[in-house]
């Protein structure tokens, strides 16, 4: 190809991808605009105070969100609490320690468990988790927080073993040679090296976990309890904002003020998950040299 038709097609390609990434942020944004212009109106039934508060009530008009705050970042907790020490421990070693050829066998079917449907996921926990948590614990019911949780880590962990494996095989191989040069034991240049040297982008793993567990409907929906109060235990029942939408949004009339306060609940969710999305990318950017 001419060098002329070849600059062309590189410029068109170029102004092509450029044109894409602005679509992509143009519609973020305008989901935010949508959720916000439908959300804002709530506010003229209740108070931003009353809104952050305690007690969802739709029907008496009360629309505290704290219940579901708070309820979904224990949920969440609960299943980084899970999936961070065992995300990293599997991303090390897929990435330091497995074989070649057991490595190439178990990445692909860790993230095959990230094509799993939750709904299925939600269904498995719902037969199998629900009575191991009421008999572990002697409690009246195995819809908690815990069990949400526990779902929840297991949806989160093939995110943060993927791209923190990822993450510590992009640590250049002179850092382990010099390592293992100055008398450093092979794990101590993993730990004491590698580790640290990938920290960004193991951190960003974390945060986009974090994020895909804070987001999900269908688990927490089935496996918490749904009860809209304060959660003061991870063996209680809990309902999370996602599960709230789901359960709610169908039922409401349009216009009206429960309307309108599960699309603010909807725009509280988004700012909480485009903050975390950026944290990601804030600490993918410092990991790189």
């Amino acid at each position: 190809m001419p060098p002329p038709a070849r600059r062309l097609r590189e410029r068109v390609i170029e102004r092509l991808l450029f044109a894409n990434g602005l679509l992509v942020i143009l519609v973020v944004l305008l989901i935010g605009v949508f959720l916000f212009w439908f959300g804002l109106p709530v506010f003229r039934f209740t108070s931003v105070a009353a809104f952050f508060g305690p007690g969802w009530y739709p029907l008496s008009g009360r629309y505290g969100t704290l219940p579901l705050i708070l309820g979904s970042l224990l949920v969440t907790a609960v299943a980084m609490a899970i999936a961070l020490p065992l995300g990293l421990a599997g991303a090390i070693y897929l990435a330091e320690v497995a074989p070649r050829r057991l490595r190439e066998v178990l990445k692909p079917l860790v993230e095959l468990l990230a094509a799993i449907p939750s709904v299925v996921i939600g269904f498995v926990g719902l037969v199998l988790l629900v009575p191991l948590v009421k008999d572990l614990f002697g409690l009246d019911t195995g819809l908690t927080a815990l069990t949400g949780g526990v779902a929840l880590a297991f949806m989160a962990l093939p995110t943060v073993v993927s791209i923190g494996e990822d993450a510590i095989v992009a640590v250049p191989q002179a850092y382990r040679e010099g390592s293992l040069a100055l008398g450093a034991t092979r794990l101590q240049t993993i730990l004491g090296v590698v580790v640290p040297a990938a920290r960004g982008g193991l951190a960003a793993a974390v945060m986009l976990g974090l994020g895909r567990a804070i987001g999900e409907t269908m688990a927490v929906l089935m496996l918490t309890g749904n009860a809209a109060l304060l959660p003061h235990s991870i063996f209680q029942p809990v309902r999370t904002m996602t599960a709230t939408l789901a359960v709610e949004m169908g039922e409401t009339v349009p216009g009206s003020s429960h309307y309108y306060a599960l699309f603010m609940v909807g725009a509280v969710l988004f700012t909480i998950t485009f903050l975390v999305n950026l944290a990601a990318d804030l600490a993918a950017r410092r990991s790189r040299p």
